[in-house]
């Protein structure tokens, strides 16, 4: 069987259709989605090193985190702005920040990699789970350091390796298993594409960035039942929702139930499912 070979155009535009079918799944599990995110958010601004009064860029901001974070810090003298490709996302992001009565934020509606501001537009720029799905991420890391000021700082986070992400390998490996679908060559862009920590780093080097370095975080994400784990994977991984699309109901609907099958094993006796994960946080200077 051949393989075709990876189109990243076909691929973007694949992934802003796909993101955009889950907007409304974030909005509804944005509060669960948050009790486990929020110190990654709160970790990216300290090493930023955001300060009141600075300009921010957050890219790919999804519905808009961690732009709401900085913006907070920056306070009402600064300001962020909040990119991402799916307008359905950023919809949500702007009624979020409504809601909030956060108003120190813009959106705009960017592919990451032809970011369209001026030279030392921002104090510092953050991308929390974004940078592993850019096809071309020298591209665009680079054209986020041009955006930088002289000593303006960048901090991102990406997911570790599969095993140590159950959040998400748990729900994929099943529906791969269920599919026979092996995973996808290295280099492809995907949620764990850019676990390998030293090599994130060096492609910061590379594009011209100083004082570069990582660490890793653990965060929890807690379910309430292996159910509720599988509802909200159903409402919010699009990568999933793709890899299942053109399946019939019946088909789709057994393989959900092997997804619920699988990460009940991490379920404590009162049926509570709460999952470790392994965050790498890179930061690094212009």
């Amino acid at each position: 069987m051949t393989t075709q070979p990876f189109d990243p155009v076909q691929y973007k535009a694949r992934q802003r259709q796909d993101w955009g079918n889950v907007a409304a799944g974030w909005k509804q599990w944005w509060k669960t989605i948050e009790r486990g995110a929020q110190p990654v958010s709160n970790r990216l601004v300290e090493l930023a090193g955001i300060q009141p009064g600075q300009r921010v860029l957050d890219v790919a901001t999804g519905i808009g985190e961690p732009a709401v974070t900085a913006a907070r810090r920056v306070g009402p003298t600064g300001r962020v702005v909040a990119t991402d490709q799916a307008p359905q996302m950023l919809a949500i992001a702007r009624e979020r920040a409504a809601e909030l009565g956060v108003q120190n934020m813009e959106f705009r509606e960017l592919d990451a990699e032809t970011l369209d501001f001026p030279e030392s537009s921002f104090n510092a720029i953050l991308c929390r789970w974004g940078l592993m799905f850019l096809p071309n991420l020298r591209t665009a890391l680079a054209r986020m350091r041009s955006v930088l000021t002289r000593d303006g700082q960048l901090a991102a986070a990406v997911w570790g390796e599969p095993a140590t992400v159950p959040l998400i390998s748990v729900a994929m490996n099943t529906v791969r298993e269920q599919l026979q679908t092996p995973p996808p060559p290295p280099g492809v862009p995907g949620p764990f594409s850019l676990a390998d920590a030293l090599m994130l780093e060096q492609t910061l080097a590379n594009v011209g960035f100083r004082d570069v370095g990582s660490e890793r975080l653990t965060v929890t994400f807690e379910f309430a039942s292996a159910e509720d784990y599988t509802r909200f994977q159903q409402a919010i991984a699009a990568p999933i929702q793709a890899m299942l699309a053109d399946l019939a109901s019946k088909k789709q609907a057994r393989i959900w139930r092997a997804v619920t099958d699988a990460v009940r094993k991490h379920a404590a006796p009162s049926g509570v499912v709460r999952l470790r994960n392994e965050v790498i946080c890179v930061a690094a200077r212009r």
